[in-house]
């Protein structure tokens, strides 16, 4: 499929955009995701600059993806470890 331009509105500035029309639903769901993000932190904090809510924003979801790759290495790990055991399991059940 084309691709389709599109504007997207984060921090009250507006970005066009060509994207693929499978990623759009993606990209406006992540700029609502950031708005809705940048609006939290200026009713809960006296941060009202865009340039520090969007740092504020930023880190939040680095550390939020950071945190989930390191859970899915960590995931990886136990069933890579799960599978050698099973393997060893099945290579002794059936050399007897």
């Amino acid at each position: 499929m084309g691709e389709i331009s599109i504007k997207i509105n984060i921090a009250d500035r507006v970005y066009p955009l060509k994207v693929s029309m499978e990623e759009e639903e993606v990209i406006r769901r992540a700029a609502k995701v950031i708005n809705e993000r940048i609006k939290e932190y200026q009713e809960n904090y006296a941060v009202r600059d865009k340039q520090d809510l969007l740092s504020m924003c930023v880190l939040h979801y680095a550390t939020a993806t950071l945190k989930a790759e390191r859970k899915v290495m960590h995931e990886d790990t136990d069933v890579a470890e799960k599978v050698y055991q099973l393997d060893q399991l099945l290579t002794d059940f059936f050399s007897k």
